[in-house]
């Protein structure tokens, strides 16, 4: 969908564990972009054209999303890992010439900015986190309203095929109740995300990233625990978005990185589509120095 990334172009790196798809534009510091689920590259559409005028933007599908590759799970879910994912990240940056460069995730896309962070420290200049608080601690300080609110952390980690068979069933009304406002995203780009997310195969990976999420990635976060990101960090959250209502959004990052900053988005939990003007002006901020 480069039309919506004009004067970008579409690219595919084999990394040591996948076939990533990502459009890749504009000039200066190396910026990369990594998106949620239910979602692809194209979330950032409103945000990485303008931010290609300042930086050179990497906006990539995650493996087992959109176009990318969707290899098997493997034992423990291991290659659904975030540190897998992050992996595929480093090595995608680095065939396009960049070994440190700055990040921003979104959702599923910001819990893999957050392990990258933690395995390649060395690597990221800056870290924005939108509409996340740590996987960990999510678990950990689970409560009702959470859990009705993200009731699809528990059904797509179930075993035997049951999530994806579900699913599969009617992937174009489970779509749109995850986007909870398709109008937001306009009929075009809503079809864009079915036509990734109806594969069979990106609905089975996508339930093992997550699956992945609840066993191997808290292990690599229990290992990780007390030990504090030294990056500058941005956090943003939707004022709307059951993480912007649950939590004290700054003061637990601050029990988990040395240098916070952050704001609330006049948003629901899709920032970059459904207030792109505030999060494109917190981000470039953030990204050309002038805070935190």
């Amino acid at each position: 969908m480069t039309e919506f990334f004009p004067g970008f172009d579409q690219r595919r790196i084999e990394t040591s564990g996948a076939n990533i798809n990502l459009v890749a534009g504009g000039r200066g510091p190396p910026l990369l972009l990594l998106h949620g689920y239910p979602q692809t590259h194209l979330m950032w559409r409103k945000l990485a054209p303008r931010l290609a005028a300042e930086f050179t933007v990497v906006a990539p599908d995650l493996r087992g999303y959109g176009d990318s590759s969707k290899p098997p799970a493997g034992p423990d879910n291991l290659n659904y890992s975030k540190r897998a994912l992050a992996q595929d990240q480093v090595e995608t940056m680095a065939a396009l010439g960049f070994e440190r460069f700055m990040v921003a995730g979104h959702d599923r896309g910001a819990r893999v900015a957050h392990r990258l962070a933690r395995d390649h420290a060395e690597r990221v200049e800056r870290l924005a986190l939108l509409d996340i608080v740590p996987t960990l601690y999510r678990f950990e300080t689970m409560d009702q309203k959470a859990a009705t609110s993200s009731y699809h952390w528990f059904f797509l980690i179930q075993p035997g095929g049951l999530p994806e068979r579900l699913i599969g069933a009617e992937p174009e009304f489970f779509l749109r109740s995850m986007l909870r406002d398709p109008a937001v995203f306009g009929p075009e780009i809503f079809a864009e995300y079915l036509r990734c997310f109806k594969n069979a195969e990106t609905i089975r990976a996508t339930c093992d990233e997550y699956r992945a999420g609840a066993s191997i990635d808290l292990e690599h976060d229990r290992a990780d625990r007390g030990r504090r990101l030294t990056m500058p960090l941005l956090v943003l959250w939707g004022q709307r978005s059951s993480q912007g209502s649950g939590y004290d959004v700054l003061a637990v990052w601050r029990d988990h990185a040395e240098t916070v900053s952050g704001q609330p988005i006049p948003s629901g939990h899709f920032l970059a589509e459904e207030a792109p003007e505030e999060t494109y002006l917190a981000l470039s901020g953030f990204f050309r120095g002038k805070s935190a």
